[in-house]
């Protein structure tokens, strides 16, 4: 790797990190990079999943103040999402790219309508909610094993749904989550998968900062901001795909 393409790769986590702590969909802008450097797409699709990991951490770290009070949620959620990682990890390795191609696009679309929908506050508990809660982060775990990129918006979009709760709040429970998601699905890739372990650091480096950056300014954004903020990347995500 030339030092512009490690400049490249490096600038590319940056952007990823900073996206995936608002948003989600970074993948889309790492992913691409790694094939243009001249990674075959396995090793990419290895190595971009590796290097997210601690962006997703340093988005956590970053949204530490809106996770007070909730790692009791997180951590039940998070059981459903690592299993759900598990399985999806393995089904990317058992079966082919084409079979989730055709409706990733059509996933992201529903999470995007979704979102965009109000939704009418009520009083239901967090105990009434876990059973939803739990299936969601249990689906989600297994695109998220499996496929990756926009895994955090269809996810904000469930957990809106799930928990009557401030959006800030639960897009913290969002990253964490995608966090455990990525860590599961990396670990799997390492003992079984061929990891580019410089271009995995240098994502991992951008990512940190860029998640360190869209957690100090993010987490200033109005809740009704940040919902079609979501809305927005969602539709856009989900065209890129569609026209790819």
């Amino acid at each position: 790797m030339t030092f512009a393409e490690a400049v490249a790769v490096a600038a590319a986590g940056f952007a990823a990190g900073g996206v995936n702590t608002i948003v989600g969909s970074g993948s889309l802008i790492t992913f691409p990079t790694l094939l243009a450097v001249g990674y075959a797409p396995v090793v990419a699709n290895v190595s971009n999943g590796v290097g997210l990991v601690l962006g997703g951490i340093s988005g956590a770290v970053g949204y530490r103040r809106e996770l007070c009070g909730q790692w009791r949620r997180v951590g039940f959620l998070a059981i459903g999402t690592t299993f759900g990682a598990l399985l999806g990890g393995i089904l990317l390795l058992e079966l082919p790219q084409s079979v989730f191609d055709a409706i990733v696009p059509v996933l992201i679309l529903i999470a995007a309508v979704l979102m965009a929908v109000k939704r009418t506050p009520d009083a239901h508990a967090d105990s009434e909610r876990n059973g939803a809660g739990l299936t969601a982060s249990f689906a989600t775990g297994i695109y998220g094993g499996y496929f990756g990129a926009a895994q955090g918006i269809i996810l904000m979009s469930l957990l809106r749904f799930c928990y009557p709760d401030e959006l800030q709040r639960l897009n913290a429970v969002k990253i964490v989550l995608t966090a455990v998601a990525n860590g599961v699905s990396a670990l799997l890739f390492i003992l079984v998968a061929d990891v580019a372990w410089e271009a995995a650091g240098l994502i991992a480096l951008g990512s940190i900062l860029g998640a360190q950056v869209a957690a100090k300014y993010g987490r200033k954004v109005p809740s009704e901001v940040l919902r079609w903020i979501v809305v927005i990347g969602a539709t856009f995500v989900a065209v890129i795909l569609f026209a790819t």
